[in-house]
């Protein structure tokens, strides 16, 4: 995919994620995220934006942390989350193919404002299903395509690094399959080490994770059950009680 892509996505997105929590209400309990409210919800996203958007902006180069949230609610927060939202947008979008910016993910993407392009729009898609489940009604679709790339991102990008909690203390084998997308299958090795996935199927897995790209995706995100598990059921227990992002 594209960084324009992302971009528009990101733009759909975040509009959607804004609008769901209007709706719902800042005090509205967000289902796929216990501990939160939408106000939560909010502050947390917004917070993203305005991180990431700095890097590309300033052209930064080193890690920095992330502003502490605003104590902002209700409609003073929503237009808040609505300005940080339109200020990624914008700088994404003006920003030179060629800007410098720290990334942190070890997956190879076209450029650093690809990475941010990306980073994002999974990020807000994520979040916007979480203001949607505290809103009720029927999701969004997420896109097949996209959603495949958030798998790839999830598995080669966020569990490749040092934090990732999903290890065995014998090596193991875990496969990921999207079943409606041509090639998007992943095999996992875990160990004591950070899990090493590469796309493919190796024909020596364990366990299989499997159903369509976009269950897929909010499954490995812990947004919704695996669709479809096969072999060892010990591996998809593990996924779901370390795989959360820190």
């Amino acid at each position: 995919m594209q960084t324009a892509e992302f971009v528009d996505i990101l733009r759909r997105e975040g509009a959607l994620l804004a609008a769901s929590a209007e709706e719902a209400g800042p005090e509205a309990k967000v289902p796929t995220c216990p501990d939160w409210q939408v106000r939560d919800l909010l502050r947390h996203t917004g917070a993203v934006h305005r991180w990431a958007a700095r890097f590309v902006a300033e052209g930064i180069t080193e890690p920095r942390p992330i502003d502490t949230e605003p104590e902002l609610d209700g409609g003073e927060l929503l237009r808040w989350y609505r300005d940080s939202h339109r200020n990624l947008v914008d700088t994404l979008a003006a920003a030179p193919a060629d800007a410098p910016a720290w990334t942190f993910l070890p997956v190879p993407v076209a450029s650093a404002l690809t990475f941010w392009a990306r980073r994002q729009a999974h990020e807000t898609a994520i979040h916007r299903y979480d203001a949607e489940s505290a809103r009720g009604g029927t999701p969004t679709p997420i896109g097949t395509r996209f959603a495949a790339d958030g798998i790839d991102e999830l598995l080669r990008g966020f569990h490749a690094r040092p934090k990732s909690r999903v290890r065995t203390e014998e090596p193991r084998v875990l496969r990921v399959r999207a079943t409606d997308t041509d090639d998007a299958v992943w095999t996992v090795r875990l160990s004591a080490e950070p899990p090493v996935a590469v796309r493919g199927d190796s024909g020596e897995a364990e366990t299989e994770l499997a159903g369509g790209a976009e269950q897929l995706y909010l499954a490995l995100w812990n947004r919704v059950p695996v669709p479809s598990v096969t072999g060892d059921p010990a591996l998809a227990n593990l996924w779901r009680e370390k795989s959360a992002i820190i």
